[in-house]
């Protein structure tokens, strides 16, 4: 057998050895939402009065008691050291039980995997699902991460349009003539970033049903979950769909729920053999998480949910302002989000006029304007796949939100 270390440089041959960096991140794009985050921060430290909406981040902070079991846990000797790569047993077996409370999904501890945020969690389900070439169909608008993390399994993501008068809905329809014979895996996202949309249980069970007869395997990311406002309700597709058998992976974290974004703390719940696969991979890439986060997390899931439904409260009576006042932009279409933390507002009737002393041809223009000239950071649509829209999320101070619209509605009242 030969050895696995690497030739020297000048013994390596062939165009590949002058690549400095590999295709594989060569071509992997960053995170526009981060990006706009933190130019945005970055002019706040340089003195400017910036407006934020880019973040998706809560602006509460992460629950007392959590904080305290945090604290409690860091003077535990215990968690000084390693433990298993696939996550605390309290914790994993407090994500089935939370998980069978909210979702109504039963699952044993054994098919639970922590990891490093829902972003972690994301990859290592396509990287255990995915090989060269296969297909992912990723509902469009979509998060930026979707189809990057597919593209670094080796997957090719193809985005399925939906539709702005439909609320954003994606139909069975749609999906099957984004179909082809490599299609293997579905995102099926509910509430939705970055347009609120929540689809219904009926809707829910009519894609479960078209996945099942296709035998595609369907990636539920449930991170917003408890983020559903007025007559709403959340449904974990896995629960309803009975006839797709073991062929899902439900993504989820503490992050958005509990205001917890900073303490990495997501999972992966999924039939034996892929949590196995991925779990072999975290052990090889990560190992365990941060036992601190974990006895953190382990303490939010264990309580009750009135903090949540004190944040929701305060989300859902943002939600209605910011739908109202953006709707009062000059050319601005905004729909009421039903779920998360973000209003989609289409700006086609701005695109093809000068703002800000600007030709405004894109969304991506408008943010551009936006930041330089009225200091609001907004993330343009082209981060989502769908060009002619803004997300601006609404998980920030109240002042902040009207400050933020009020600025954008004086800037687009100056169009020519």
């Amino acid at each position: 057998m030969e050895p696995t270390t690497a030739r020297p440089a000048d013994q390596a041959a062939g165009p590949a050895a002058r690549r400095r960096v590999s295709v594989r991140l060569g071509s992997l794009a960053p995170s526009a939402t981060l990006a706009v985050d933190a130019r945005a921060k970055a002019l706040k430290a340089a003195g400017e009065d910036v407006v934020g909406f880019g973040a998706g981040e809560p602006d509460f902070p992460t629950p007392a008691h959590i904080v305290e079991a945090a604290a409690a846990a860091c003077h535990d000797p215990a968690n000084h050291r390693y433990t298993p790569a696939s996550g605390l047993p309290e914790l994993r077996a407090a994500v089935a039980e939370k998980t069978a409370r909210d979702s109504g999904l039963s699952v044993e501890p054994s098919q639970v995997l922590v990891t490093n945020g829902g972003k972690h969690a994301i990859f290592n389900a396509f990287a255990a699902l995915l090989d060269p070439g296969d297909e992912v169909l990723v509902p469009s608008p979509y998060w930026t991460t979707y189809p990057e993390s597919a593209a670094l399994a080796g997957g090719v993501a193809l985005s399925v349009p939906t539709d702005e008068e439909r609320g954003f809905h994606v139909t069975v329809d749609a999906l099957e003539r984004a179909r082809t014979p490599r299609t293997k895996v579905l995102v099926h996202v509910s509430p939705s970033n970055p347009t609120g949309a929540v689809l219904d249980q009926p809707e829910t069970e009519a894609i479960g049903r078209w996945a099942a007869e296709h035998d595609i395997w369907v990636l539920c990311d449930e991170i917003y979950e408890h983020l559903v406002y007025g007559d709403h309700r959340f449904v974990s597709l896995p629960a309803v769909s009975p006839e797709l058998g073991d062929r899902w992976v439900v993504v989820n974290g503490v992050a958005k729920t509990y205001a917890m974004t900073g303490w990495r703390v997501g999972w992966m719940i999924g039939p034996p053999d892929v949590v196995t696969a991925a779990a072999n991979l975290q052990s090889q890439a990560t190992s365990n998480v941060a036992n601190v986060s974990q006895r953190a997390a382990l303490a939010a899931l264990s309580g009750d949910l009135s903090a949540v439904a004190a944040m929701r409260a305060v989300f859902d009576r943002r939600r209605h302002t910011i739908h109202q006042m953006l709707n009062e932009c000059p050319g601005v279409r905004c729909r009421e989000p039903e779920g998360a933390f973000y209003a989609f507002p289409s700006v086609h009737g701005v695109l093809g006029r000068r703002v800000g002393g600007r030709e405004v041809t894109s969304s991506a223009a408008l943010a551009e304007v936006a930041i330089d000239v009225a200091k609001v950071a907004v993330v343009p649509g082209e981060a989502f796949g769908a060009p002619g829209y803004l997300r601006l999320s609404y998980a920030l101070g109240d002042e902040d939100l009207v400050e933020g619209v009020t600025r954008l509605r004086k800037l687009l009242e100056s169009a020519e």
